[in-house]
């Protein structure tokens, strides 16, 4: 390197971010927002805040395996490295073409993430990453490597560093400092390696092969044998602690034929296919699917539509309430946790809020139940794609080892829509119709985030796989996506597919294009780029115009919905398919469901036809609508029924009193009170035709028709109470809002007033000064003035005023200190415009706009060099 570009050469992080351009600055942004939250000052401020261990444990976390493996190869190398360097580390002697091919890449993604910066023969990665990924007792590297031989040898005394020397038959030195560098350029020099391990006793190469892939660490005794003792005497292990003995990176690399890893992975693992169905098969299939998906949110939220379960005190539902849900749906008790959860995300079911706390359908579900069920599925189909409410850890233990509930608190997994977006990429890589083989897509997942995967392990998974987090997160994908419809048999459908806007057909495997970067430098094209690296979630524009063309392409699949049933002579009725909604409302009414599946199975019973009794509707409205929307005659034990159950409807009235029963027969009243199941209700007669009870309406309500009675609930006016479904509602709940995983992805226009704002600062920061008036032909007396990034200029306010007046008229940049209201103390590069009234109206190019200055608030003023930029 010339001296020229010796020069030119960044010397930190904060030079090397300086020459970057504005695309590769909003990169950089991009891929780490946390580095605008806030926005810095300057490009010196984003570097330290780009090397703090916060923000660089996550940016560490989101590279794949092989920029990860990239990033420990840096470092355990020398401080700078080369390329040549790197690649021989990542290569080995060998020299994997593979990784060679991919080298580059994961280079140009840990320079763009400022993980790594530097010209290509001075690589250096950031100090805290460094610090975090290079190898220690407390804290070995996943390299296996172990301290170099400088390291190693810190503190051994001068004479025994000697007495190595001699071992390996090196010439004495006169100082330590010296005998080590001879010692490690031994190790690092292949054939008189080659020609030291053929000379030890096949023993002790035992050992070193034991160490070799680490833990390079191992235990000696007092008095070691001499398979050990040989490889003491020659240095090739060196001792950290009494007892204790470690391998050297140089002799560790030399037995690995020079690699870092045992095991480089440049190429992601595919996502292989496990079968492969007809397309029209798997959207079929996901469109049944996403039926019974709206079906199961109906008849769960009709469970629950005259007030649900009451919520725990602590919030959620109990264990027993789940129970009683999933045997209400027929499905498990955690796909129950799974319908629940989507309801509640969606907005439809919330707490009421009152008194007795209790889990009912919000007026959002009535909005929901009119739009066309296309719309409805994929309402749902938008919330799952992105909540981080996970029901999949319901049944677990929080950290405080308390059992997670559904719809309770410490649901929230913000890795969840990442993980489930992600997923359904993959499935959209496959070709059309093709279920993927689990374990490939788990390993695939774990290859893109592999730190995001160990450090995330959950107490009670309750599977025994041990799995981390996302990957449980990807299992829970997979099967819930299939219970709601975004795919069939395993695949993903045309509608998922539009869900997470992947095009319509993947490309064939074949015509993707490959890459194949000539060096580090090389700038990869877009698409390639982003399949490897984390690109910015969809704006909510986006979300919706992919759940608006999922919709789309849903609705054909759906069958049209039917205005009849088939009524049989044994009280049920089928619906060969899915009902209007008029028609399915009153029938659910009417009927209870007895089977579902491809026909839903109705039965009429005493208890069901009292129901539509009470909701309102007379015998004869009900003969009219069995008549209207049946495609066969009505049974005529079917209308015995109804007429013999409207027949004894309403007969006996329930009112309040504490609860009273009137009736105009007062046999029926004898009855009752001869019926010792009703003792229990506390009843007297007051009149011939009244009985006075201890129990509330509602209670004497139940416990009449237990025993065999049809009453009917009357107001204080003794008119008939009708008990409509739909009667309990919450007040307008707003849907839980996704907790995010950081800080969110900064926008187009947030990046560039960003970039604007941190390059105006850090011209304010970096051009050079002219010393300040009066202050000799240094720095102004006290460094103020010609110290990028120090402290604010100071001058009196004449001469302040004199040389903003000055300027005005030239029309030179000015570099001024401010202070605003609040006190803060800022730098500026202004152009002034016009001084007047004790204010001064300039273009600020730090802020970019032409702003007014109070002159009593800037604190003094400098000239810039006629060659700042």
């Amino acid at each position: 390197m010339s001296t020229e570009e010796k020069s030119a050469a960044p010397r930190s992080l904060a030079e090397a971010l300086r020459v970057r351009d504005d695309v590769s600055l909003a990169a950089l942004l991009r891929s780490r927002p946390d580095l605008i939250t806030p926005v810095p000052t300057d490009l010196t401020q984003l570097a330290t805040r780009a090397g703090t261990r916060a923000s660089v444990v996550r940016a560490l976390e989101r590279l794949d395996r092989f920029a990860l493996q990239t990033a420990e190869a840096l470092a355990v190398a020398p401080d700078p490295a080369s390329y040549g360097e790197l690649l021989a580390l990542m290569g080995g002697d060998e020299q994997d073409p593979a990784v060679a091919a991919a080298l580059p890449r994961a280079a140009a993604l840990l320079r763009e993430q400022a993980l790594v910066w530097g010209a290509d023969d001075r690589l250096r990665l950031v100090r805290t990453a460094r610090e975090l990924l290079a190898p220690s007792p407390q804290h070995p590297s996943p390299t296996g490597l172990g301290p170099t031989v400088r390291e190693a040898t810190a503190g051994m005394s001068p004479g025994r560093i000697q007495e190595i020397l001699a071992a390996v038959r090196l010439p004495s030195t006169h100082d330590s400092v010296s005998a080590v560098s001879a010692l490690a350029a031994l190790f690092a020099d292949r054939r008189r390696m080659a020609a030291l391990l053929a000379g030890l006793p096949k023993e002790s190469r035992e050992v070193l092969d034991r160490l070799v892939w680490g833990p390079p660490y191992g235990q000696v005794t007092h008095d070691p044998a001499a398979h050990l003792r040989a490889l003491l005497d020659r240095g090739l292990l060196l001792p950290t602690a009494p007892g204790t003995v470690v391998l050297p990176r140089e002799v560790a690399l030399h037995l690995r034929a020079g690699r870092a890893h045992r095991a480089p992975e440049p190429v992601p693992p595919p996502v292989e296919a496990a079968a492969t169905h007809r397309p029209q098969v798997v959207d079929a299939t996901a469109a049944g699917q996403a039926l019974a998906a709206l079906a199961t949110v109906e008849e769960l939220l009709k469970e629950w539509d005259e007030g649900g379960p009451s919520v725990l005190r602590a919030g959620g539902l109990s264990v027993r309430d789940l129970k009683r849900t999933a045997v209400a749906l027929d499905v498990p008790e955690p796909v129950a946790a799974f319908w629940v959860e989507l309801a509640y995300g969606a907005g439809l079911i919330a707490s009421d809020g009152e008194a007795e706390e209790r889990y009912a359908a919000t007026p959002a579900y009535d909005e929901w139940r009119e739009l066309p069920p296309a719309e409805r599925w994929a309402r749902l189909a938008g919330t799952w794609l992105t909540a981080t409410r996970t029901p999949g850890v319901v049944g677990g233990r929080d950290a405080k080892d308390r059992t997670l509930s559904a719809l309770g608190p410490n649901l929230d997994r913000s890795a969840a829509p990442e993980v489930r977006h992600r997923v359904l990429a993959l499935l959209a890589g496959l070709p059309e119709g093709a279920s993927p083989v689990e374990e490939s897509v788990l390993a695939r997942l774990r290859w893109e985030r592999p730190l995001r995967g160990p450090q995330q392990r959950e107490a009670g998974s309750g599977d025994g796989r041990g799995d981390d987090l996302r990957s449980r997160i990807a299992r829970w994908t997979l099967s819930e996506a299939e219970l709601l419809g975004v795919t069939g048999r395993g695949a993903l459908a045309a509608p998922g597919r539009a869900l997470i806007g992947a095009p319509e057909a993947p490309r064939p495997a074949a015509e993707e294009e490959k890459v194949e970067p000539e060096g580090p430098g090389d700038k990869l094209p877009v698409h390639h780029h982003r399949a490897l690296t984390a690109t910015a979630p969809p704006t909510a524009a986006e979300r919706a115009a992919a759940t608006a063309t999922a919709a789309r392409l849903l609705a054909p699949l759906f069958p049209e919905p039917l205005d009849h049933v088939l009524l049989q002579a044994d009280l049920t009725a089928v619906a060969p398919g899915p009902l209007e909604r008029g028609l399915a409302d009153v029938l659910g009414v009417l009927a209870d469901v007895e089977s579902k599946g491809g026909a839903t199975v109705y039965r009429f019973t005493p208890g069901s036809v009292r129901r539509a009794l009470d909701a309102g509707r007379s015998a004869a409205d009900l003969h009219a609508f069995l008549a209207r929307h049946s495609r066969t005659p009505v049974p005529q034990p079917l209308t015995y029924l109804i007429d013999d159950v409207a027949r004894r409807h309403g007969r006996l009235r329930v009112g309040a009193a504490s609860a009273y029963v009137r009736c105009d027969d007062d046999t029926t009243l004898d009855e009752i009170l001869a019926d010792k199941r009703a003792a229990a209700l506390g009843l007297r007669r007051l009149a011939p035709t009244v009985l006075a009870a201890q129990a509330d309406p509602a209670a004497l309500l139940d416990g009449l028709r237990a025993i065999g009675f049809a009453p009917a609930a009357e107001s204080a006016a003794g008119d008939v109470l009708i008990a409509r479904a739909d009667s309990h509602r919450t007040p307008p709940r707003a849907a839980p809002e996704p907790v995010p995983d950081g800080p969110p992805a900064p926008d187009d226009t947030l990046l560039a007033a960003a970039i604007r704002a941190v390059r105006a600062g850090d011209l304010a920061s970096t051009a050079p000064r002219k010393p300040g008036p009066g202050s000799g032909a240094s720095d102004g007396g006290g460094g103020e003035a010609g110290a990028p990034g120090g402290v604010l200029p100071r001058t009196s306010a004449a001469e302040t005023l004199a040389t903003m007046q000055a300027a005005v008229l030239t029309g030179e940049a000015l570099w001024i200190g401010y202070v605003n209201a609040e006190g803060a103390a800022s730098q500026r590069v202004i152009a002034p415009i016009r001084v007047e009234g004790g204010f001064v109206t300039a273009y600020d190019h730090t802020a970019d706009e032409v702003r007014t200055y109070p002159l009593h608030r800037v604190t003094g003023v400098a000239e810039l060099a006629d060659d700042a930029g």
